[in-house]
């Protein structure tokens, strides 16, 4: 047995690897095929109030369509993340012009929408 001390975040934990012995053989499977990732919508638009995504996700679903006019707290989409779905509310009324497409994974302060 190997170990080894891997950190994460600043926190570091001790791992203890088994070998495989020479005599032993491995089976490697084929690779599953990799979806092709969604299209981005275009670029949202830069006058306006930008909608942030608050952490990482999926954008599971855009619940008005691009142009619409919409409410201050009105849903507008659902951002999945660690299995949960959340939905992000416009900040103000306008029209909303989508910076993200439905499947599309965003990071932390990515720009979903803004509202102008």
């Amino acid at each position: 047995m190997r170990n080894f001390v891997v950190t994460i975040d600043g926190k570091s934990y001790s791992v203890g690897v088994e070998e495989v012995g020479a005599g032993e053989s491995t089976v490697v499977s084929k690779p599953a095929p990799v979806a092709e990732a969604p299209k981005a919508a275009p670029k949202a638009a830069v006058d306006g109030e930008k909608v942030l995504s608050p952490f990482p996700g999926l954008i599971k679903n855009l619940l008005v369509a691009d142009g619409s006019a919409v409410k201050k707290d009105q849903p507008i989409m659902v951002l999945e993340a660690m299995k949960m779905d959340n939905e992000i509310t416009a900040p103000c009324d306008g029209k909303v012009t989508f910076g993200v497409a439905k499947g599309a994974n965003v990071e932390t302060n990515a720009v979903l929408a803004v509202i102008s």
